[in-house]
């Protein structure tokens, strides 16, 4: 069997999955990466060692008709932006990897939230690939527990190795999958994380700014600290009473700041004046 692959390093484990499950790669299709919050630097160079052909632009109608012609069965999607056009008639399965418990969690990208609604538990699904972003018949499911530390690191991985699992189970019987593949119905949608979600409001207590801090992590939260904004990538929390208005700065060692929140003191060990966005681009 043979199968194209079109998505990013983020769910890249979809394509190890059926790899180790025999299936043969024909083709990959990503998109342009800021190598910050994203990255497709792995899969094309495994598409660069196996000689497969790459493209970096949408996928159109022409490209599933190149697919059905060099025999591809399959259009496996993970970590991909982009609509796919009307693929029944070409390839003959097209499925997408979204990590999320269908029918729970649709939407661009849902670990934060997860995160933010301090979730008892979490998933990772497989669906058949649908007009409609993450709305297809799930093909299967994947669920695990979630610790109340939980942060977006380790939600994702747990997400990416579920991912590998589900796409070898698939790669081994994709046809009884998408014969038993279940409807969704109702379900949630989250819809993509602004800077409003992002802000800490010191307002509140430590626990809940954690949470936010953790559920965010790399991709940084925003905290106001006197005339100007911070992007904080890390931070801890001290539960204590005291006198102090929130959001003050109370101390500041090095590069560490204790700002003062509701029921306790935010220690932001890491953060910056600019964002990752920024420091990437300067000089561009």
């Amino acid at each position: 069997m043979r199968f194209a692959f079109a998505g990013i390093d983020f769910l890249a484990d979809a394509f190890d999955g059926f790899v180790a499950g025999g299936w043969e790669p024909v083709a990959l299709f990503t998109r342009p990466c800021d190598d910050v919050h994203d990255t497709n630097v792995r899969v094309v160079a495994e598409a660069h060692r196996r000689r497969l052909p790459i493209s970096l632009s949408r996928i159109v109608p022409h490209d599933l008709a190149t697919l059905a012609e060099i025999g591809c069965d399959a259009l496996v999607v993970a970590g991909y932006p982009w609509r796919i056009p009307a693929w029944e008639g070409t390839v003959r399965y097209a499925l997408n990897f979204h990590p999320s418990p269908l029918p729970e969690g649709r939407g661009p990208y849902p670990l934060y939230q997860a995160i933010l609604e301090a979730r008892e538990a979490w998933g990772m699904s497989a669906h058949v690939l649908d007009p409609d972003f993450d709305t297809g018949p799930v093909l299967a499911r994947e669920t695990f527990p979630l610790s109340p530390g939980e942060t977006h690191e380790t939600l994702l991985v747990r997400c990416q190795l579920a991912t590998r699992r589900i796409a070898r189970a698939l790669a081994e019987d994709l046809p009884g999958a998408v014969a038993r593949a279940e409807p969704q119905a109702g379900g949630s949608y989250f819809a993509r994380a602004s800077d409003a979600d992002r802000t800490l409001d010191f307002r509140l207590p430590v626990a809940t700014l954690m949470r936010r801090v953790r559920a965010f992590g790399p991709i940084e939260t925003l905290a106001r600290i006197g005339q100007g904004t911070i992007h904080v990538a890390q931070a801890h929390a001290i539960a204590a009473a005291h006198a102090h208005e929130p959001g003050r700065l109370v101390h500041q060692y090095r590069r560490t700041l204790t700002v003062a929140a509701a029921d306790g003191f935010l220690v932001i060990t890491r953060w910056s004046p600019v964002s990752l966005d920024a420091v990437r681009n300067f000089g561009r």
